[in-house]
């Protein structure tokens, strides 16, 4: 079974509230920009935890390789602030 971002994204977000959520990749290795209010309060590897969740067994079985960034509302605000500059 090929495994896609969109596939990838799906799982995401039916596992936990997002306001933003984007997913790409080459069938292999991905890279994902999860913004998500339970962030709050986590620590870079909670976060990771948490979206590693969503995804189960599929992290062990089918995704070989996943990058993510992770951020609070108010962290991507900030962060989109700047790379408006």
């Amino acid at each position: 079974m090929i495994v896609t971002p969109e596939s990838i994204q799906l799982n995401i977000a039916q596992g936990m509230a997002t306001t933003h959520l984007t997913v790409i990749g080459d069938g292999q290795h991905f890279e994902a920009v999860v913004v998500s209010e339970a962030f709050s309060g986590k620590t870079r590897v909670q976060r990771h935890q948490l979206v590693f969740q969503t995804l189960g067994d599929r992290m062990r079985a089918e995704i070989h390789a996943l990058s993510m960034k992770t951020f609070t509302p108010q962290e991507w605000q900030k962060q989109s602030a700047i790379t408006r500059l």
